[in-house]
């Protein structure tokens, strides 16, 4: 059964939009930003893979999507909780196990590396604004804190994943 029948509803001309509860709230928000980023964040994993060829990031990715939109499910229907401790233990085993067979940095990497990798390093800084978004809805309601934390590895393993996509990194010359 399709439950997208209607792409438009005209529900939200006046500036307002529904949450999975029937609950409408302002599209300024700070939740309906948190949402926008989340999508935001989610699409720029899809043109990531769009450019990356490496089956490995493929497969790590397209699960890291599908928690994201369990994420935007918590913040459609406010006290919901999708997002646990074990999946942010997952993201820390991949950073490590991907970071052990990457060479050990020695300075910051500029953004970049070949068309795969920037738009990973794109969806790492997407996914940074991402956080802080949602740190700001915490500020003044209750978010799990868990997808927070889950937010906070996500980029850490962007960064990871960027750096194995990349054919060549290029290290920050600090001017002397």
């Amino acid at each position: 059964m399709a439950r997208l029948t209607r792409i438009y509803t005209r529900t939200g001309d006046a500036g307002q939009t529904g949450l999975a509860d029937g609950s409408r709230i302002d599209k300024t928000s700070p939740r309906v930003e948190a949402l926008g980023d989340l999508d935001e964040l989610n699409a720029a994993l899809g043109l990531a893979l769009a450019w990356c060829d490496d089956v490995g990031i493929r497969e790590t990715l397209v699960p890291v999507q599908h928690r994201l939109f369990d994420l935007g499910g918590e913040l459609a229907l406010p006290g919901r909780e999708r997002i646990d401790e074990g999946q942010v233990q997952e993201l820390e085993a991949l950073i490590d196990r991907i970071g052990e067979a990457l060479p050990p940095l020695e300075e910051f990497i500029l953004p970049g590396g070949g068309p795969g990798s920037a738009q990973l390093h794109m969806a790492r800084a997407i996914c940074r604004r991402a956080e802080r978004t949602l740190w700001r809805l915490a500020a003044r309601e209750r978010v799990n804190s868990a997808s927070l934390k889950y937010l906070n590895r996500l980029s850490d393993l962007l960064f990871v994943l960027a750096r194995r996509a990349a054919p060549e990194e290029t290290p920050w010359k600090r001017e002397e």
